[in-house]
Order: structure tokens, then C-alpha cells, then sequence
């Protein structure tokens, strides 16, 4: 069993802050030794709430805690909800002298971050992932929002927190599927970034399923590092950063079209960089080896290869037309040039995309 704490330090200057890594941060104090502030909110959800929230709060000492619980899942990510977090530190008579702990998956951490962010104009976070997605993705980096009903993260802001703790031993409570939609994000660093990591996650796909803590940690520190080096050179997603969104243009109006919630980020991811893989592979880009070891690898994690049945192409390349990657009226892809090389690109014929989406529908 792994013991050792790892820490991570995003470079972004003043704003610069750690991620640390290790089995029971939420039991030790160092949560404490990352707030300066007395007044705490812990924005957590009812699923979490039961099992964390007691630790987390007899780690902050002395200071003054709050909580706000919210209901769980991907479908209360909006702005009515988003209210509740706001009130309870208006009602708590927080000024901008408070921290925020979002404590939960990544639905939470974007929500209490953009809270955060938003809330007198800006107040410190810090990030406690609870899913394996959360850990590996959304907490590190910055990026908050809160979905609208015509497309997925649409009103947020950046607001790096000040510190990330990921403990690894929350991911024992961790619904398999839940790990499984994690894993999805896990693999896109490999296809993005990291050959090497790709063939590692090849021959340890069934250990990272089993939980194994060796595996595990291995996987949240390497995809830490690569989304470490990737936001340190582009914050605000100007250039290299898209490349993080590798299968989520597709994922995202699957996501949107099928009802938030009722497809997992991660599994719609899933669906998505096997579509992403196909058009590589169909501009020439990939060979079809390349092709079937990335698809072999995403329904090895046990996700979805394939998007829904219900869907139209004309449906998703419509939602797809509202992404966030969108400049001059043209959808931007991440697509594969290799497996390990990702690149951002206008550059396709429409007629391509339409037959990937059309092949991609489970009949």
C-alpha cells in the first residue's frame, strides 16, 4: 500500500498553489494549514456530506464553519441551485475575508468555485475532490461554471483555488460507476499527452478497476502532472489547453441531448473520444491499429463506445455548434495525430464529421 504524500505545484505566479496527494488527507490537519481565513463555507452534497463532511470540519480547528448541502448530480448544476450557495454566506454575514471548501465531486467543485469566484467579486477556495474525476480533472485548474439548459458549463468564470487535497482513500465509497466515468479522463491524458502513461494504463486498466491504492495514486499523479503543465502554459485556454477537451465536443451534446445526469460526464467522454478517434482515423491522421487500441481501452474501463441510439447526427452537430471551443462560427476539434499527440483543428470537411456522428449512433 502506498503512504506517501505527493505534491504538485501549478505554476501560474501569484496565483500558483499545490495539489497534494496522499491517503488520509481529509483525517489529518492539512486542510487547516492551507486556510488563512477564520470564516469557512463547506459547500459539499448530500451523498458526500454524510461520510466527509464531519472530518473536514473537525480539521478547520477553531475557526467559524458553515455548510450548504446540495442535492446530487449533474441535473442541479444551474444557477437556482447555485443561490443556495450564495445565501448561506450571505446569511452567515461572510465578507470577502471567508474561504469556500468545495468538498465533493465535480459538479461541486465547479459550483462552489464559481461561487467563489463570483461571490464580492472573489473569495479564496479550496478544492477537496471526492470522485476520481474530480480528482484527476476539474478540481485542478480553475475552470467553474454552472450548466445551462442549451449547452454544458456555459456561465462561469476562472478562479484557481488556493490549494487542491486529494485523498485517496475516498475513492474506496466511490460507486463503480462513478470510477469508471473517472477513468475516462484518465485515459484522454494518455491520448493527449503521454504515450507511455497510454501502454501504462493498458496493462493496469484492471488494477485501476479493482482500486488498487498503488495503481490509483500512480494514475491521479501522473494525470495531475500533464493537466499541471498544460494549464501552467495556458490558463485561460487560449491555445493548448483545448487540447484537454479531447472527445468532449462529442461528450458534451451527448451529455446536453440525453439530459444532464442521465449520461456521466465521464461515460459521455467515453462515447466521445471514441468518436474523435474515428474522424482521426478517417482524415488519415491514425491508423486503424491506433484506432482500436484507444477504443479497446475505453470499453476495457467499461464505458460507452458509442453514442445513443435516440440521437440524430443533425442533433449533435447542432450542439456541438454552441461549444465553448467555437471561433468565427467554426467548430474546433481536438483529434489525434498519434496516440500521445493531440492537435486543435477547423480543418475538416463537414461531410467527414457528419458520417463519424452517423457511424457513432448505437443502433
Amino acid at each position: 500500500m502506498t503512504d506517501s504524500i505527493n505534491t504538485i505545484h501549478i505554476d501560474l505566479g501569484e496565483r500558483s498553489y499545490p495539489i497534494i496527494i496522499g491517503p488520509g488527507i481529509t483525517r489529518n490537519e492539512s486542510l487547516e494549514r492551507h486556510i488563512s481565513q477564520r470564516n469557512v463555507l463547506v459547500v459539499s452534497n448530500e451523498t458526500v456530506a454524510p461520510l466527509y463532511l464531519e472530518q473536514i470540519v473537525n480539521g478547520l480547528g477553531n475557526r467559524l464553519v458553515e455548510s450548504v448541502i446540495l442535492p446530487d448530480g449533474e441535473a442541479y448544476k444551474n444557477l437556482d441551485v447555485l443561490n443556495r450557495i450564495f445565501d448561506g454566506m450571505i446569511e452567515a454575514g461572510f465578507g470577502r475575508d471567508c474561504c469556500v471548501v468545495a468538498l465533493g465531486g465535480g459538479v461541486v467543485g465547479d459550483m462552489a468555485g464559481f461561487a467563489a469566484a463570483a461571490y464580492q467579486r472573489g473569495v479564496a477556495l479550496v478544492q477537496v475532490p471526492t470522485s476520481l474525476l474530480a480528482q484527476v480533472d476539474s478540481s485542478v485548474g480553475g475552470k467553474t461554471g454552472v450548466n445551462h439548459a442549451m449547452g454544458k458549463n456555459m456561465i462561469g468564470a476562472f478562479h484557481q483555488p488556493e490549494a487542491v487535497l486529494i485523498d485517496t482513500d475516498v475513492l474506496t465509497t466511490l460507486a463503480q460507476r462513478e470510477l469508471s466515468a473517472g477513468l475516462a479522463e484518465v485515459i484522454k491524458y494518455g491520448f493527449i499527452r503521454d504515450a507511455e502513461f497510454f501502454t501504462w494504463l493498458e496493462q493496469h486498466i484492471d488494477a485501476l478497476l479493482e482500486r488498487d491504492t498503488d495503481a490509483l495514486a500512480h494514475a491521479i499523479r501522473r494525470s495531475c502532472e500533464i493537466k499541471a503543465e498544460v494549464v501552467a502554459a495556458d490558463e485561460r485556454e487560449h491555445g493548448v489547453r483545448a487540447l484537454l477537451n479531447f472527445g468532449h465536443t462529442f461528450g458534451h451534446a451527448i451529455e446536453n441531448l440525453q439530459g444532464y445526469g442521465n449520461w456521466l460526464h465521464g461515460e459521455a467522454v467515453g462515447a466521445g473520444m471514441c468518436m474523435a478517434l474515428d474522424m482521426s482515423a478517417r482524415m488519415g491522421w491514425i491508423d486503424e491499429q491506433a484506432k482500436q487500441r484507444g477504443i479497446s481501452l475505453i470499453e476495457r474501463a467499461h464505458l460507452p463506445t458509442r453514442a445513443p441510439a435516440n440521437l440524430t447526427t443533425a442533433q449533435i452537430i447542432e450542439l456541438m455548434g454552441r461549444d465553448k471551443k467555437v471561433m468565427d462560427g467554426q467548430v474546433r476539434l481536438i483529434l489525434l495525430k498519434a496516440i500521445g499527440q493531440a492537435v486543435i483543428t477547423a480543418e475538416f470537411e463537414q461531410h467527414v464529421l457528419e458520417t463519424t456522428i452517423n457511424s457513432a449512433l448505437d443502433a
